[in-house]
């Protein structure tokens, strides 16, 4: 067997995979002798058929699927010999002359070939990492929060005002609407709805209009309990049923309170309670931060490296790449889409190849045990031995999915720390709000 390289151009190649009946003659012989041996045919008796018979209803099919396995174990280590850096595989050139019962094969191949990539790691602005506080105004609404949620609920007549809790059922036939919720009427942005609540009691029905009736198609979504899509814009007339009306007589922020929050003599004092609140609310947002500043530099990277694509060889290659096979206007479409991703997943690589970051198979296991501890932990069990922590990873490491998933976490957190180490950046601080308006356009 011998194979060839053509360069078509930085980004092509075709290579030519030449097959002789001297690479496959002696595999097809055995195996059509093994046949003999063991087939069944009426009127000759089991390894006595003659070999021209065996060879007539056989020999074809064993020689194509032989040679094809020589072209996959050829190409596959052609590839790796020469260190090619092939994007999607390789693609057979249709041969219109081809014929099986020639000796002697020669079969072609296009390979999209990976470009150069050169990445220019400093920005000349250096990029925002925003670390997240949480200002008094959250501690207040998460204090008002906590008392709430431990105080104590009290029965009334009828809708006092904004604190007032409201149970009831939202319904609207033609959008087959049909929710229950609890909410403040607070929470209801309209003051004519507002208004038309207050003073009505236990059973009565008020009509509401959709249109502006809380802060954000959000609220609108989760509370009255109609899909994203439909939330948006919606304008409808709904009914309310009332059906509980609870004033809350908000927890005193004292001893007995701090315990259940946190655990006997742990925090003493509403001071003490506060920076407790802010300490876990800004711990949380770290998560939020970093995913941000990711993307950030993502966006970066991808703006200032420029490379071409063998863009015509991968919209071939994913007209058959699927399941089902796609016609040239679907498989464009699926290029257009997945191009954006296939840049980032070049440039990422490069970055690990450039920069050596990798993973090791006892780094990973070291990861899933950190992880494994930590969900011990929150059910409030105890960290298991070391056996018996070994055979809990390698039952998590018998599904390929989640070893991908763990893989794709800790990568995650080693191009985190790569970005935070090696790319120009300012630590910026800035409250929950204003991040979320920052990054989604929208208030909290």
């Amino acid at each position: 067997m011998n194979i060839t390289k053509e360069q078509v151009d930085a980004l092509n190649a075709v290579v030519k995979v030449q097959i002789e009946q001297k690479d496959y003659e002696d595999k097809v012989a055995e195996i059509l002798e093994n046949y003999r041996k063991t087939a069944d045919i009426p009127g000759f008796r089991k390894g006595k058929i003659p070999m021209g018979m065996i060879k007539k209803q056989y020999g074809k099919a064993v020689l194509i699927d032989e040679v094809n396995k020589l072209i996959q174990e050829g190409l596959n280590n052609y590839i790796t010999e020469e260190k090619l850096d092939v994007l999607g595989n390789p693609l057979p050139k249709i041969q219109p002359d081809f014929n099986w019962d020639n000796t002697d094969y020669e079969f072609e191949f296009e390979l999209g070939l990976a470009p150069e990539i050169n990445i220019e790691l400093q920005p000349k602005k250096a990029i925002t990492k925003y670390k997240i506080v949480a200002d008094d105004k959250m501690i207040d609404e998460q204090l008002t929060s906590i008392q709430e949620q431990y105080g104590k609920r009290i029965a009334i007549e009828k809708v006092e005002g904004e604190a007032t809790q409201v149970t009831g059922t939202f319904t609207n036939e033609e959008k087959a609407i049909n929710k229950q919720s609890t909410f403040k009427v607070g929470k209801i942005k309209a003051k004519t709805a507002q208004k038309a609540l207050i003073g009505k009691k236990v059973g009565d029905v008020v009509s509401l209009k959709t249109k502006g009736l809380f802060e954000d198609d959000h609220q609108l979504m989760h509370i009255v309990g109609v899909s994203h899509d439909d939330a948006h814009g919606l304008d409808i007339t709904l009914d309310f049923k009332i059906e509980e009306i609870v004033k809350i007589e908000p927890a005193v922020l004292e001893q007995e309170l701090f315990d259940k929050l946190f655990g006997e003599g742990n925090v003493k004092t509403e001071a003490e309670l506060r920076a407790r609140i802010k300490a876990d609310a800004e711990g949380q947002f770290v998560q939020q931060a970093d995913q941000k500043f990711i993307n950030d530099v993502s966006d970066y990277l991808m703006e200032s490296t420029s490379f071409e694509l063998p863009a015509a060889f991968l919209t071939k290659w994913l007209k058959t790449a699927g399941e089902q096979e796609l016609n040239d206007e679907e498989a464009a479409a699926e290029y257009a889409k997945s191009e954006k991703g296939l840049r980032w997943q070049l440039i990422e690589s490069q970055l690990m190849k450039d920069n050596d970051i990798k993973i090791d198979f006892e780094e990973l296991k070291a990861y899933t045990k950190e992880l494994l501890a930590m969900q011990f932990a929150q059910y409030g069990q105890p960290t298991p031995g070391d056996d018996e922590m070994n055979n809990v990873v390698s039952r998590v490491f018998q599904n390929k999915e989640e070893v991908q998933r763990l893989s794709d976490q800790l990568m995650n957190q080693k191009m985190l720390t790569f970005f935070k180490e090696n790319i120009k950046n300012t630590e910026k601080e800035i409250t929950f709000d204003k991040f979320l308006e920052l990054s989604y356009g929208h208030k909290h």
